[in-house]
């Protein structure tokens, strides 16, 4: 547990629990999922391997303006593969990366979901000063503890979509240096569809088939509801199948433990999505999502790999997902990031995310902006599988 001393425009919490319901109710923000304490709870409390902290900002009047979400991660370098190799093997070269140790790493924003979830700011504030406070409210928060002071290597601020870059770019006065990584994909359900049929008769014949042979491959596979009364019997079973998305995947933030489910379908009930996908009486995979005001995030999946091909398994799911949304009369779907080729071919484009990282050490922090020139996110194929709908006046 960190103790930070407050300061006149900043308060700091070493758990959700410790926050005040008067703050909570004087940011107004529990209706997006993300900042609502339940979700945050449920987080820290099946990840003790990660120390939590939150900042509230607040005015002259003690009023809160704003609400960061603060992670202190080990993030360990062999959790880099395929494509960022390259980039790992300069960066220890350069010293930008500690050879032996995992990189003590201070993050604002959620490890484990794409997109702006780690700074709330409340409405009618000047944003781009409220971010200057952040980014000194981080640096208080380090330096006023000797021990975090000499153990944090990195500073990182995470996802954010290109319309706040002129807001969140006055990081960069704090040394902060930008990077891309992989987009999230996100698809915008059209308003005249008003079931998956008509998802499909949107479609060029080519994606049609597409769609159409993928539910042929798997109509053998039986899906079921997780729900609170057969979620324990089942988490083992899904936990493995994560973990072989997981090893996958070429760059993890943090391991996330499938028993948050728990807490997250106690909470919020339906609009926590879990679905499990069977072959028989085999678990082949299983989706996990969120309804967070008009859209629906998708979080986690598993799959076997061996069945995938054969069963379409994948593609399946990103045609559940679309469904669910269509349903639900959602605006968005967030597919997240990885796949981005196979999620273009459902109809999902590319949403720029912005990081900002920077290093303690100043003469490491100039090197790594010279590192971080040469992250790129890994190129696809953008597919639109949409038939081009004329305007009236054309």
């Amino acid at each position: 547990m960190i103790f930070c001393t407050n300061t006149n425009t900043a308060l700091f919490f070493s758990s959700v629990d410790e926050i005040p319901a008067k703050i909570w109710e004087g940011l107004e923000c529990t209706e997006n999922i993300y900042f609502h304490p339940n979700f945050i709870k449920a987080l820290e409390k099946n990840h003790p391997e990660i120390i939590f902290s939150y900042i509230v900002l607040v005015d002259k009047n003690n009023s809160p303006t704003a609400f960061a979400s603060i992670k202190i991660i080990d993030f360990h370098l062999k959790s880099i593969k395929n494509d960022l190799e390259f980039f790992k093997n300069i960066g220890r070269k350069l010293h930008v990366f500690p050879n032996k140790k995992p990189l003590k790493l201070l993050i604002c924003g959620n490890t484990f979901v794409s997109g702006e979830h780690g700074v709330f700011i409340k409405k009618n504030q000047n944003k781009k000063a409220i971010i200057k406070e952040l980014a000194e409210s981080i640096n208080h928060f380090v330096n006023s503890d000797k021990k975090l002071k000499k153990q944090i290597d990195a500073f990182l601020l995470k996802d954010f979509a290109k319309e706040s870059l002129f807001i969140t770019d006055e990081l960069k006065d704090f040394k902060y240096h930008t990077f891309l990584v992989e987009p999230n994909m996100q698809l915008q359900p059209q308003e005249d569809w008003q079931n998956f049929d008509d998802y499909l008769a949107s479609m060029k014949t080519k994606f049609r088939v597409k769609a159409r042979k993928a539910f042929k491959q798997s109509t053998e596979i039986r899906i079921e509801e997780v729900t609170l009364e057969n979620i324990d019997r089942k988490l083992p079973k899904m936990t493995a199948l994560y973990e072989k998305v997981a090893s996958n995947a070429g760059f993890n933030l943090g391991h996330f433990n499938l028993e948050t489910y728990k807490d997250l379908k106690e909470k919020f009930g339906d609009d926590y999505i879990l679905k499990t996908y069977w072959l028989e009486d085999k678990i082949v995979g299983f989706i996990s999502g969120i309804i967070n005001q008009k859209s629906l995030d998708a979080h986690f999946v598993g799959i076997d790999y061996s069945l995938n091909r054969e069963y379409a398994i994948y593609q399946r799911m990103l045609y559940d997902y679309i469904e669910i949304a269509i349903n639900k009369k959602l605006k968005t779907i967030n597919f997240g990031r990885t796949a981005s080729e196979i999620k273009s071919s459902v109809g999902a484009e590319p949403q720029d995310l912005t990081m900002y990282l920077r290093h303690k050490k100043s003469i490491t922090n100039r090197i790594l902006k010279l590192f971080l020139q040469r992250v790129q996110p890994t190129p696809f194929l953008q597919k639109s599988p949409f038939k081009t709908v004329k305007k009236p006046h054309e």
